[in-house]
């Protein structure tokens, strides 16, 4: 099914893997596709970090679980760094897969432009070019504490404003505090954007995850690092780790009672944690 679809049917419960390097990755990578089946998805992302080899797991991957036909599957693309008929091709190959939902995202800017040359700068370059080439569903990505190429929140607001109006849905990137998700909701309604914003999951279980968290543009709050580290005193690691999950459910509980399209968890190609939080809230 389309995830736009899925979305108009009631809350939806979907889950992201990247494709594994090694015999080992994909070991893991197979048990908890497995065990996730069990929590019935909506759907599955597959992720995709940009470069030929990468490019090929990823779709290797993603048409593997949707003609399994187990469950609905999502392709990443990223545009920077690619020259449009290169993309072109691709989307040309999802769809010939069977492959309708794709994740438009631009991607880092290359270390060296010169020696990869790029057709794109921004997603939205994408989502137009996936209108042009077939009948996706395409989603794109937001931040709820803005991009970090944008110039001011203002102007991150305004160009996620005509990203999503292009596209069928966005996923953002994860968030600890629901009211992140509702004032972003709330800003991109004031610009009369209202599609799906599924909020985007994912629990700190380890002290360390705190920083690494925060260079990926979403930092932790204060309050939460403070239940952190107090529970590392009190138990050290497996106790942060518990702790971490705890406050991830209560983000969703909340995110739930303030009316979210879905959850999207963003797994670590790992079940565990998710499982968790899933049978927390569900069962």
């Amino acid at each position: 099914m389309r995830v736009d679809e899925l979305l108009a049917d009631g809350l939806t419960r979907s889950f992201e893997f990247f494709p594994p390097k090694s015999d080992e990755e994909s070991a893991v990578l197979e048990r908890s596709l497995r065990e996730l089946e069990q929590l019935d998805p909506s759907f599955v992302s597959v992720t995709y970090r940009g470069g030929r080899a990468s490019r090929q797991r990823t779709f290797d991957l993603v048409t593997r679980i949707q003609q399994a036909g187990g469950v609905t599957a999502m392709a990443h693309l990223i545009c920077v760094g690619h020259r449009r008929d290169e993309m072109r091709d691709l989307l040309k190959n999802y769809l010939d897969a069977g492959v309708t939902n794709v994740m438009a995202l631009g991607g880092d800017l290359p270390e060296d432009p010169s020696l990869e040359p790029s057709d794109f700068t921004y997603a939205l370059e994408l989502v137009e070019l996936a209108r042009e080439v077939g009948q996706f569903c395409v989603g794109v990505g937001a931040h709820p504490q803005g991009h970090p190429r944008s110039k001011d929140y203002a102007s991150d607001r305004l160009h996620l404003a005509r990203k999503l109006d292009a596209a069928d849905f966005a996923v953002t990137q994860f968030f600890f505090e629901a009211d992140e998700w509702v004032r972003l909701v709330g800003d991109l309604a004031d610009l009369g954007v209202e599609k799906p914003v599924i909020p985007g999951i994912m629990p700190v279980t380890t002290l360390g995850g705190v920083e690494r968290m925060a260079s990926m543009g979403a930092r932790v709050p204060a309050a939460l690092v403070a239940r952190l580290d107090a529970a590392n005193v009190a138990g050290g690691p497996s106790a942060v780790r518990r702790e971490g999950i705890v406050a991830a459910t209560e983000l969703c509980a909340e995110l739930l009672g303030v009316g979210v399209p879905g959850l999207h968890f963003y797994t670590l190609n790992r079940s565990t944690a998710t499982r968790e939080i899933c049978r927390a809230l569900f069962s």
